[in-house]
């Protein structure tokens, strides 16, 4: 988490917020910077011994002194292009804030994932104005422009795999650069935020997940359905209600949207608590510790489904080869990834309608136990089954958990290849991105006989 007192400055300073959003809006013109590109290209950096260290850098932009703290994996080759996100701090906060993890530390910082990413990612914590992002005139837009410029030319980076997140005014900062810079970030992670640093262009498609409290006294959560809503709108998805827990409840819901332009998902992570972003299931209060909520998987999975921008996830221990039969009706174990080594886990043993489904160390808890009915089912908890999100059936359709209801989306076939069919799409089960990492997303994809496609019992 954050250090509960910065959070406190942000309730108690909402008002300056409100009031920059005006000028914002009407500031934020800066025109793209020739970074813009959509597929991967060698930037300058690649192959160069580097000038740039981890810690404080300063850099002149717009005739005016700024800092930001940068993250360079321990192990950087500078011939691996590396995934480059940028973590942005809220009203009140610090770049510092962002980067430590506050009160929680390391496993926190930079909204958690920077302990998830196994040293395959490039972060940096920019330094707002007065600690802030007014972006008055656009200089805020400039600012990451220059810092991309600056790092790119030092450092070998995967210019298909940039990404910005930010909580509360910092999700107002990643969202202007969603509406800014949609050719130049892969995608956008918006923790209750609100329109706080403009909109500049706002009409191309982006990679968007907003996340939001359900009794957030700061920025209601029509803000937030607000923000999400131009990019369901952008991105070609199917119009929705996306479901959304009840108050007292004390889960989330995650939802992808269907019909999405392919590469441009858009998801929805509504939650019962208030202004923060690292709440926990079963837990009333804001100030939950940040490496304890269901947050940090959600948003890495996320990013990491469009491929790995960085060096690969350490070889996983040897596992059993696949089950060579179909499994029996009545049987009940855990599914464990061939690629990955860990199993099939409901996020944060939540047992909410919509909770998703990725992989994590294998526990033996109830989250990871999977029941096969003569319906061709898979349940968990005994009453809910393993779900289609939606009855989507595109590649990248999200699988989540649901009550039993006969649908073709709950059924699945056991191949003897080790793959598992969903029958009504007639697609894989699937490790998004070929991802083997605590917190990637599983999904359904059309089937390729890969190993992130094939599960075994234990």
């Amino acid at each position: 988490m954050p250090g509960h007192r910065s959070l406190f400055t942000v309730i108690a300073t909402t008002a300056l917020l409100l009031l920059s959003t005006a000028q914002a809006a009407l500031g934020d013109s800066a025109v793209k910077s020739a970074t813009a590109k959509s597929a991967l290209a060698a930037t300058a950096g690649c192959g160069k011994t580097p000038t740039l260290r981890s810690g404080t850098q300063s850099i002149t932009t717009s005739g005016k002194n700024r800092s930001y703290i940068l993250r360079i994996p321990d192990n950087y080759n500078n011939n691996t292009p590396y995934r480059l996100i940028f973590g942005f701090h809220w009203n009140g906060g610090t770049a510092n804030d962002v980067d430590s993890g506050g009160t929680s530390g390391y496993p926190w910082s930079y909204y958690g994932l920077r302990a998830l990413s196994n040293n395959s990612t490039i972060f940096v914590a920019p330094q707002g104005f007065n600690n802030g992002w007014a972006n008055s005139g656009g200089e805020d837009i400039t600012f990451v422009d220059d810092m991309i410029r600056r790092i790119e030319g030092d450092l070998c980076v995967d210019t298909s795999q940039r990404f910005a997140m930010g909580f509360s005014y910092g999700g107002g900062m990643s969202y202007a650069l969603a509406c800014a810079r949609a050719s130049v970030f892969r995608a956008v992670a918006v923790y209750s935020g609100g329109q706080l640093s403009g909109c500049s262009g706002g009409t191309e498609p982006v990679a968007y997940i907003g996340l939001h409290g359900l009794r957030d006294p700061v920025l209601n959560i029509s803000a937030g359905r607000s923000l999400r809503d131009r990019f369901v709108r952008n991105n070609g998805c199917t119009a929705q209600n996306p479901p959304e827990p009840a108050q007292g409840s004390l889960t989330h819901i995650v939802t992808y949207y269907s019909g999405c332009r392919a590469g441009y998902p858009v998801a929805w992570a509504a939650f019962d608590a208030g202004h923060t972003p690292g709440p926990v299931d079963g837990k009333s209060g804001d100030f939950e510790p940040g490496e304890n909520s269901w947050t940090r998987p959600v948003v890495w999975s996320f990013f990491t489904q469009f491929g790995s921008g960085g060096t690969p996830s350490p070889s996983p221990s040897p596992s059993a080869s696949p089950s060579s039969s179909p499994s029996s009706p009545g049987s009940t174990s855990a599914l464990r990834g061939v690629a990955s080594g860990r199993c099939l886990d409901v996020n944060g043993a939540s047992q909410a309608n919509g909770a998703t489904v990725l992989i994590w160390d294998c526990n033996g808890q109830n989250n990871q136990k999977w029941t096969s009915t003569s319906a061709s089912e898979l349940r968990v908890y005994g009453n809910k089954c393993l779900d289609v999100n939606g009855g989507g059936t595109a590649d990248g359709s999200a699988v989540i958990i649901w009550d039993c209801n006969g649908q073709n989306n709950q059924k699945w076939r056991f191949n003897s290849d080790g793959s598992i069919t969903a029958v009504g799409a007639n697609k894989c089960l699937d490790v998004s991105g070929n991802g083997t990492a605590n917190g990637t997303r599983v999904q359904i994809w059309s089937c390729t006989g890969g190993a992130n496609q094939k599960w075994t019992r234990v």
